[in-house]
C-alpha cells in the first residue's frame, strides 16, 4: 500500500467495528499497511471527543488482540489515524455537512463501510450522493447476507446501485478472508497433482461443514427471522462450494473468477417440492451440555414455544457440470453443535484395484482436509507403512500444512485481508450482485417448503453433532459424516 486512504465506519463503534474492523486496521497499520497520513472515521450518533474515543477503542483492541500485539508506540500511533464523527444516517440536517469539509479535505481513495442495519442503507447512500462524496476511487463495502430472500435482497442490491457501480460495490463474507481458501485456489490452479484429479473420475464426495458451540449470542430477534439455511448456507457455504466447484478461469482476475463461481450457481441441482425431504434436513437444539456447560434450549433461549426456525441445516447437492457430474457435495452447518470448527472435506475415490487382502489390510480413501477455524491448515490423508512399528501395517498418515505455527510471520486476520483488497480495489474474494441472485433463488425453494411444511424440525441435544435424521442424506453406506473432531 503506498498511497494514503480514508476509511468511514458508520456504525464505527458499534459491535462489528469494535470485534472485527477496528482489531484488523490496527493490524495493518503495525504491518505498514496504512500509509502516513491515512484516516480512519469513526461514525456515531453520539458526541465524541478524540479522549473519549481513544478510550473506547482502548478497550475493544485490548479485549480482542494478543498482548505482544498490544505496544503502546503502535497505539498511540494508531490513535492519530483515528477521526471522531458525530453524524445520523437517517437525518441530513446532522452531522453531514461537517463530516463532508473533512473528508473533501483530500482527494484519495474513500472505503464507505456501512456496519449498520441494512434499513439505514438506502438514506446513507442517498446523502453521500446528495453531498457529492462519491467520487470514481469510492468503494462501498456491505455484509451479508442481503435480505431475507430475492425480492428484499434485490431491493438492497437496487438501492446501492442508484448511487454505486457495481464495480465500486463490495458484499463481504469474512470465511472468503481466511488463508487457507485463498490457498485453495493457489492449490488447485498452480499444482497439476491436484487439478488433474479435481473431478467426478477421481473425487468421491465432497463435504463441507461449519458448526458452533454458540446459540443465539442475545441475537434471538434477529435470527428467529432467519434461521440457519438463510445465516450460514446462502452465503458462507454456498461460496466454499463455489471455490471448490469452479473450472480453471482463463486468468487470475476478480470477473474471471466471479464468472466461473456464477457457472456454479446456476448449476446447483435444484431442491424443490417433496424433494426437499429427501435431501434436506433441519433441526432445533434442545438443552444439552456443551464444554461442560448446561446450556438451554432453543425454545428457553427464545421464550417461544411455537418457533419452527432451523438452528441446524443438513443437505445433499450436485453441481450438473461435466467436473462434477454425479458427486454429492454434502452441506452441514448448526448452532450449539458438539465443537466449532469449519471444515471442507475432499473425499478421493477407492483405490482401483486392492493389492492387500482384505482381512488384513483395511485401505481408506485418502482425503484433502481444509481446516477454516479456529485454526487454518491444509491436510493431505494418506495410506504409508506403520514406520518404525516393526509390522508391515499399513495404516493413514498426514501430511500437514499448518499456517498457525510461525509467530514471526503471523496471517492476516479474515477482516484485515479483505479490507485491504477493498483498498487496493481487488474484488475477487467479494460477491457480485448475480452471485446473490443465484443463491437466492437456490435457497428460496428450500425456506418455502420448510415454511409450508407441517412437519416440525428433527430435535437434537445441545453438545451433540445435530439430530441422527442427517445421517440419513447419503447416497452410499461409505459415506458419512467425518466428525469435525475425535
Amino acid at each position: 500500500m503506498k498511497d494514503p486512504f480514508d476509511m468511514i465506519i458508520f456504525g464505527g463503534l458499534g459491535d462489528l467495528s469494535r470485534r472485527k474492523l477496528l482489531p484488523a486496521m490496527y493490524r495493518a497499520f503495525r504491518e505498514q499497511d496504512m500509509p502516513e497520513g491515512s484516516r480512519l472515521f469513526l461514525c456515531s450518533r453520539k458526541p465524541y471527543t478524540q479522549e473519549q474515543l481513544q478510550q473506547e477503542v482502548t478497550e475493544s483492541l485490548k479485549a480482542r488482540l494478543k498482548s505482544s500485539e498490544q505496544v503502546d508506540e503502535d497505539m498511540q500511533a494508531f490513535y492519530n489515524c483515528l477521526v471522531p464523527t458525530q453524524i445520523d444516517l437517517l437525518d441530513i440536517e446532522q452531522g453531514w455537512d461537517t463530516f463532508k469539509a473533512k473528508v473533501d479535505e483530500h482527494q484519495r481513495v474513500r472505503v464507505y463501510y456501512l456496519a449498520v442495519m441494512p434499513s439505514a442503507y438506502g438514506s446513507c447512500c442517498q446523502f453521500l450522493n446528495e453531498k457529492g462524496l462519491i467520487t470514481a476511487d469510492s468503494r462501498l463495502v456491505v455484509e451479508k447476507p442481503l435480505g431475507y430472500n430475492l425480492e428484499s435482497a434485490e431491493v438492497i442490491n437496487t438501492t446501492m446501485a442508484e448511487y454505486f457501480d457495481e464495480s465500486q460495490i463490495y458484499r463481504i463474507d469474512h470465511y472468503l478472508g481466511k488463508e487457507t481458501v485463498k490457498n485453495l485456489i493457489t492449490l488447485r490452479f498452480s499444482n497439476f497433482l491436484f487439478e488433474d484429479v479435481w473431478d467426478n473420475k477421481s473425487i468421491d464426495h465432497i463435504q463441507i461443514s461449519i458448526s458452533e458451540q454458540v446459540g443465539l449470542e442475545g441475537r434471538a430477534d434477529f435470527y428467529d427471522d432467519v434461521g440457519a439455511l438463510r445465516d450460514m448456507v446462502q452465503n458462507h457455504l454456498l461460496q466454499l462450494l463455489c471455490l471448490i466447484a469452479l473450472d480453471s478461469p482463463n486468468e487470475l482476475t476478480s470477473d474471471a473468477v466471479r464468472l466461473e463461481k456464477i457457472k456454479v450457481l446456476k448449476s446447483l441441482q435444484p431442491i424443490v417440492g417433496d424433494n426437499v425431504d429427501k435431501v434436506a434436513v433441519r433441526g432445533q437444539y434442545v438443552s444439552g451440555i456443551v464444554n461442560n456447560n448446561k446450556i438451554a434450549g432453543y425454545l428457553d433461549e427464545l421464550d417461544d414455544y411455537e418457533s419452527s426456525t432451523e438452528t441446524f441445516v443438513a443437505l445433499k447437492t450436485y453441481v450438473n457440470s461435466w467436473r462434477w457430474a454425479g458427486v454429492p457435495f454434502y452441506i452441514r452447518t448448526g448452532k450449539s453443535l458438539k465443537h466449532r470448527k469449519a471444515e471442507i472435506t475432499i473425499q478421493f475415490k477407492d483405490v482401483t484395484h486392492n493389492v492387500y487382502r482384505k482381512d488384513q489390510q483395511k485401505l481408506l480413501p485418502n482425503q484433502l482436509i481444509i481446516n477454516l477455524q479456529p485454526e487454518e491448515s491444509i491436510q493431505l490423508k494418506l495410506m504409508a507403512n506403520d514406520v518404525g512399528g516393526g509390522t508391515n501395517t499399513i495404516e493413514p498418515i498426514t501430511l500437514n500444512l499448518d499456517f498457525n505455527k510461525d509467530d514471526d510471520y503471523p496471517i492476516r486476520t479474515s477482516y484485515q485481508r479483505l479490507l485491504l483488497d477493498v483498498i487496493r480495489g481487488d474484488s475477487t474474494l467479494f460477491i457480485h450482485r448475480e452471485e446473490v441472485i443465484a443463491a437466492w433463488k437456490w435457497i428460496d425453494p428450500i425456506v418455502e417448503h420448510w415454511k409450508n411444511s407441517s412437519k416440525p424440525p428433527h430435535l437434537y441435544s445441545a453438545g451433540s453433532w445435530g439430530p441422527d435424521e442427517a445421517n440419513e442424506i447419503f447416497d452410499h453406506p461409505h459415506q458419512f459424516w467425518h466428525d469435525l473432531c475425535e
